[in-house]
């Protein structure tokens, strides 16, 4: 999967079939910037607690930072071999991190069909959620707890067996791979896909146990996948239960998003599509000429378009810069806030691809809840990996289409 940082995740609030225009649409629903900044302020208190106790050694630090574990920030010694592996080149590791997961969706696995909500993540490409008995994995009095996948109650699971681990910053998840029938939005049932269950969601941390999800439903390619398992959307292509090799997301602005599965819909936006060739199909990978905002620019760079993100990320030396220049601050746990009277004043973000500008404007550049203004950008550094990460924020703004047929993005201008 992808690195991940901050995070705000996709919800599911209900589904609903197209009229006769062959897409399916899943409505999603959005988590409040209340509880976003809730989240973080926890975040904080824990990890000056944890310094305090402890006391101010360096290790005393890194397990206070642990306590976010942003997807590929705070990286041991092994993160290069990591990368590697996640990029299909060894076994099953992953970095990721989904503390701050903003948007959830609902996914049916087995027959009569299991429940459960998950990350839409186009950062990752793998199915998991959690077993019975899985360990670590919630408890009912936070959120009710997590649904959990029970086998024998499934007439269409089959038997696979293969171990599933994933390494995250602050430990492992692990489990094993399963087969059953997936069904989204009621309308698309993707046969004998290959998914795990977790036996043990440790290395998701606290973030996981207070999470609204149970598991993550990866729209990435198969070069990031583990276990050599197909992709559910790619299942659901070779299995022609949708109708072109593309979705999109509407995300909607403090309301109700909406995923479509089969194609774009093109009510929901106006003008033109740009498309936007990938410069590498593993990640929703692209290049990006600039990344501008008041008088600091990137320079050529590239960047991931990761629904599984919530903020906008990028080197760790060039948002400091940029904290700096809006006068941010950063706090114990590498996230920056900032004067909410200061919030008018912020210039807008421009992202230049393929000539165009793309802009993010200074006012959506933060997630103001009671008083506290969480600045959008977070700083992470992925030596051998993508250098931005175009997150939530920036996919707020745009109507954004996946197209994975032609290994392309589109952007176009929404009307919601």
């Amino acid at each position: 999967m992808l690195f991940r940082s901050l995070v705000l995740a996709l919800s599911l609030a209900s589904v609903q079939a197209a009229d006769n225009d062959g897409l399916v649409r899943m409505k999603l629903k959005k988590r409040s910037a209340h509880a976003m900044v809730a989240d973080h302020l926890k975040r904080e208190n824990d990890a000056l607690q944890l310094a305090l106790e402890n006391g101010s050694a360096p290790e005393a630090m890194d397990m206070a930072k642990k306590l976010v574990m942003l997807r590929g920030s705070n990286l041991d010694e092994d993160f290069e071999e990591q990368v590697e592996v996640a990029e299909g080149k060894s076994e099953n590791i992953i970095i990721k991190d989904y503390s701050n997961a903003q948007y959830y969706g609902e996914v049916m696995i087995g027959t009569p069909p299991q429940k459960f909500t998950v990350i839409f993540d186009t950062g990752s490409s793998n199915l998991w959620v959690p077993k019975t008995k899985c360990k670590n994995c919630g408890y009912w009095f936070i959120h009710g707890g997590k649904s959990k996948y029970n086998a024998a109650k499934s007439s269409s699971f089959k038997k696979d067996g293969s171990d599933f681990q994933i390494q995250y910053g602050s430990g492992s998840v692990k489990g094993y791979f399963s087969q059953d029938d997936i069904t989204l939005a009621n309308d698309i049932v993707v046969k004998n896909q290959k998914f795990a269950e977790v036996s043990n969601a440790g290395g998701l941390g606290v973030g996981y146990v207070m999470g609204q999800f149970d598991g993550i439903l990866g729209l990435g390619f198969e070069k990031l996948s583990l276990g050599g398992a197909n992709t559910v959307f790619k299942n659901a292509i070779d299995q022609k239960v949708v109708s072109q090799p593309v979705f999109s997301f509407a995300l909607g602005d403090n309301k109700d998003g909406e995923l479509t599965l089969g194609g774009y819909d093109d009510s929901k936006f106006n003008g033109e599509i740009a498309w936007v060739k990938l410069s590498e199909a593993s990640y929703w990978l692209i290049d990006i000429d600039d990344i501008t905002v008041g008088r600091i620019s990137s320079g050529k760079t590239n960047g991931i378009v990761d629904s599984g993100t919530s903020l906008i990320t990028g080197p760790t030396t060039e948002i400091a810069k940029i904290a700096h220049s809006v006068g941010a601050s950063r706090n114990i746990v590498g996230e920056y806030t900032i004067d909410c009277t200061k919030v008018s004043e912020l210039p807008d973000l421009d992202f230049n691809i393929n000539d165009k500008v793309w802009k993010v404007p200074g006012k959506d550049l933060v997630i103001e809840a009671s008083g506290t203004c969480l600045f959008a950008l977070m700083g992470m550094d992925i030596p051998t990996g993508p250098k931005w990460i175009l997150g939530d924020v920036f996919m707020r703004q745009y109507y954004t289409i996946f197209d994975y047929g032609s290994e392309r993005v589109g952007f176009a201008q929404p009307n919601y």
